[in-house]
């Protein structure tokens, strides 16, 4: 089995494969045998076939309006190796570690990424929060 396939190369499969009158459920089937369970949903790859069939020839992405987004994997492991550093952080502490960073975006990875919530002026993550709610 590959280990990690860009998507554009999931999508030629899906292409080529369409182009042999191969249905999508076998399309998806032989994606998951050789690239895994969590490369693409079968319902990902009907749509695919449809834009194929619909006269789609190009694999890439189509470009978006808006910017780009800044979170990546790397960046939330770097914030939570602070926030393991010390508990007693804030944002604006966190935002001087990292400028390039807006306080919205830090506050998002904080919370949404990480699951942090604030407690007692330390960072706990929400799970162990929650047990006291129940009470």
């Amino acid at each position: 089995m590959f280990k990690t396939i860009a998507d554009c190369e999931v999508r030629s499969v899906i292409r080529f494969l369409n182009a042999k009158k191969v249905k999508p459920a076998e399309i998806h089937r032989q994606i998951v045998e050789i690239y895994g369970e969590n490369e693409m949903t079968d319902g990902m790859v009907r749509k695919w076939v449809r834009q194929f069939n619909d006269g789609r020839t190009n694999v890439h992405d189509e470009a978006r309006r808006g910017r780009p987004s800044v979170v990546n994997g790397g960046l939330v492991a770097k914030v939570s190796e602070k926030i393991r550093e010390n508990r007693r952080f804030t944002i604006r502490m966190l935002f001087d570690e990292f400028p390039q960073i807006s306080k919205t975006v830090l506050h998002e990875i904080v919370t949404n990424r990480l699951n942090y919530r604030k407690l007692c002026s330390r960072w706990v993550p929400k799970m162990l929060t929650d047990v006291h709610k129940t009470k």
